[in-house]
Order: C-alpha cells, then structure tokens, then sequence
C-alpha cells in the first residue's frame, strides 16, 4: 500500500516474527476473495481504506504450504495501529527499516516496488521458493536480509 513515494508497513503485534516490519496481511476467511481478504486485513492492522490498483506480487512457498499475494494498493485517508500491530507507519525508500522486516518476500517485494517506482512501470512478480534458506538468498540479492 501506497501513498506518494512511500508504503505503509506494520510492526507485528502477534507471532511469528512480532515486532518486526510487514505489509499488511493475513489467512483468508472462508469464501473469501483474495482481493477482499486483502482489503479486510489492512483495515484490521492499519484501519486504513485503500483502492486496490493490481496484483502486484505472487510467491508460492510449498516449504510452508503458504502463497503469499501482494496487491499494490492506494492508501485512502488515515490509518492508525489496529488489533494485531504495535506500530503503523509510511515510508520513503531511504527509511525502509530492512533488518527489521520480517519475512524475506517483503524485502523482495518492496526493493521490486521501488525500483519500478523510479521508472513509473509496475508489472506482476512471481516466484516459487521450495526451502526458506532460497527465499533469503534471494532477497539477499536484492538487501540486506537478517538470516
């Protein structure tokens, strides 16, 4: 989620990985969309509204029987700290707190955002990352990422 030339994370409140930096993000309800899940979320751990512009990232993580989806979204008005977050706030490429993210595919996700953001070209980013230790090794290629 987007606002000018900065995005908005949240500091975990809950585990796993509570006090470090994220997007906004959860488990999807029963029947639910994964558009409407995301919306749902950010409103749950930012109280923010956003107007969802694309999806933006897709990473499949069998290791973890996860998929985690990013859908690159305007933020719409306030936001504020919500049930599951200790902290909300905006940020400028500059004061992105990169050894305090929590999972490796936001690093991935936010270096993909801003370089493209320079350019003012945004396109759909996909990876599958079969064992954790390849998820860091490639946001390493990109940041540095705590092991």
């Amino acid at each position: 989620m987007y606002s000018d030339d900065r995005v908005l994370l949240c500091k975990r409140g809950i585990e796993p990985r509570i006090n470090l930096w994220t997007f906004p993000s959860g488990f999807l309800e029963l029947n639910e969309a994964t558009i409407d899940g995301a919306i749902r979320e950010t409103r749950e751990e930012t109280c923010a509204q956003v107007d969802v512009e694309d999806l933006y990232a897709v990473f499949d993580l069998p290791y973890m029987s996860q998929v985690y989806m990013f859908y690159r979204s305007k933020l719409c008005g306030s936001y504020a700290i919500g049930a599951e977050t200790n902290d909300v706030r905006l940020f400028a490429e500059a004061e992105i707190p990169w050894d305090e993210l929590a999972f490796p595919v936001i690093n991935i996700t936010l270096k993909h955002y801003f370089d493209e953001m320079v350019r003012g070209n945004f396109h759909l980013h996909t990876h599958v990352f079969r064992t954790r230790a390849e998820a860091v090794a490639y946001a390493r290629s990109y940041s540095k990422v705590p092991s």
